[in-house]
C-alpha cells in the first residue's frame, strides 16, 4: 500500500490518473481494484490527493448523486480540471511523468 500512497502523493495539481495507471507505476499491474483499496485504508495524517484519481475512462468512480462524487468534483475543479458530469478529458489532464521524475523521486 505504501507504493501506491507514494505514487498518489506523486500527482502534481491539475493532473489525474487513472487506477490502472498508479497501479501499473506503483510495480502492481492489473491491481486497479487494490489501488481503491489502499486510498480507502489511508491514514488521513498522510493527506494524499485522493481525488485526482479516476477510472480508466476519465471518469469519476463514485455514483454521480452521492456526497462522495460532489466533493470529487468540486476538488478537481478547486485542482483547475475541468469536470463535465463526472468526467475528465484525459487527453488534457492525465499525468505523463517523464522517466527523469519517475528515477529520481521513486524509491522503489
Amino acid at each position: 500500500m505504501e507504493k501506491i500512497w507514494f505514487i498518489v502523493a506523486m500527482l502534481p495539481k491539475g493532473r489525474v490518473s487513472s487506477y490502472g495507471k498508479v497501479a501499473d507505476l506503483a510495480g502492481l499491474p492489473g491491481m486497479a481494484r487494490y489501488v481503491s483499496k489502499a486510498l480507502k485504508m489511508a491514514p488521513g495524517t498522510l493527506n494524499l490527493p485522493w481525488h485526482r484519481v479516476i477510472n480508466s475512462q476519465g471518469k469519476i468512480s463514485f455514483k454521480p448523486d452521492t456526497e462522495a462524487f460532489r466533493t470529487q468534483m468540486q476538488l478537481l475543479r478547486l485542482d483547475g480540471v475541468e469536470v463535465n458530469r463526472g468526467r475528465i478529458s484525459l487527453a488534457k489532464f492525465e499525468w505523463r511523468p517523464d522517466m527523469a521524475t519517475l528515477v529520481l523521486q521513486l524509491p522503489f
